[in-house]
């Protein structure tokens, strides 16, 4: 096993243990210690990898759900990755939850909001070279925030508070003509004016 092989199955020990520890104790009350003597591994282990518990939580979360998101081709499955997202969410609401209770809604946004950024970003130069498009640096930041943040926000608010059957099959049917017919119109229309994020950031 390379080195690399082994220090992403160390990575994913301390993860699961992690995962187990939020099983029956608040985020903020688990400690490394706490995780270390549930995997079997020692603190310099653990510090080797992490470089607190927060990081180990946005790596595991990296790892669950946006790994898996990049592998999608978000210019023809825009809906298969979001119904991943919420299915996601629908199996892992205890841990997702544990984390909202403990660092609150605007740090789970965060947590989440980088990473979907990224993906936006493709997407959205993508749909640039598609429709033979040239925006600005400042354009493409713009609507990457804005589309991340109300993707996010979106998210986190239904599982708080609004999760049925009905309204997740309504989130992913909406969220997916946002991305592909909203967010590419936006695209046109800013192309006609050159301040258009100067003006909002």
């Amino acid at each position: 096993m390379t080195h690399e092989e082994t220090s992403l199955q160390t990575r994913k020990t301390l993860a699961a243990a992690l995962k187990r520890q939020m099983k029956h104790k608040s985020l903020r009350k688990i400690t490394v210690n706490d995780i270390i003597s549930d995997c079997g591994l020692n603190r310099k282990t653990f510090y080797y990898h992490f470089e607190d518990i927060r990081a180990l939580l946005k790596w595991s979360l990296e790892q669950d759900i946006f790994e898996v998101l990049r592998q999608f081709d978000f210019m023809s499955d825009v809906q298969g990755a979001l119904q991943f997202i919420v299915d996601y969410i629908e199996s892992n609401s205890h841990l997702l939850n544990c984390i909202y209770d403990t660092i609150g809604r605007d740090e789970i946004k965060r947590l989440l909001c980088d990473d979907l950024f990224q993906i936006i970003r493709k997407f959205i130069n993508e749909n640039e070279v598609e429709l033979n498009l040239h925006l600005s640096e400042n354009s493409k930041e713009f609507l990457c925030r804005f589309y991340s943040n109300a993707t996010v926000g979106t998210l986190v608010d239904w599982f708080r508070t609004s999760y049925t059957p009905e309204t997740k099959q309504f989130l992913v049917e909406n969220l997916s003509y946002m991305l592909r017919v909203s967010l590419p119109e936006t695209m046109k229309k800013a192309t006609s004016f050159d301040n258009f994020s100067e003006a909002a950031l």
